[in-house]
């Protein structure tokens, strides 16, 4: 099958199929990018240090959706050559412009907990 132009959905419309910007919305949609970009805050972060600021995630999920934001420019990731090897991460200029949205997002989700929650609790007794 051969692709032309016009199959091909225009960059910057998420609600058209195939566009890459669904990937971008997919990568800061993630709960734990929130946290993650949050807890990365102003400055350099070992890893350790993000494992204790966001409680509940996993060495393997903080390890991926590091990567994921490293590879989208949203992290930066340093090694130092020392024994041992110390390995930092901090926002880019690219993740230090998404900190105001989604610190929005955060606040609205805990200025709304309990109208949602309320909500919840509603359906699913079917009232």
């Amino acid at each position: 099958m051969v692709t032309t132009a016009t199959d091909v959905a225009p960059p910057g419309n998420p609600y058209r199929d195939g566009c890459p910007s669904r990937r971008i919305l997919d990568r800061i949609g993630d709960r734990w990018t929130v946290l993650v970009v949050g807890a990365l805050g102003d400055g350099s972060v070992r890893f350790s240090e993000l494992l204790r600021r966001v409680e509940g995630i996993s060495q393997k999920m903080l390890t991926q959706t590091l990567r994921g934001l490293e590879r989208d420019g949203l992290v930066a990731r340093t090694v130092f050559p020392e024994v041992p090897v110390r390995v930092e991460y901090r926002l880019t200029h690219a993740g230090r412009t998404l900190r105001e949205p989604l610190t929005a997002l955060r606040e609205w989700a805990v200025a709304h907990l309990g109208e949602v929650s309320t909500s919840q609790a509603a359906y699913d007794t079917g009232a």
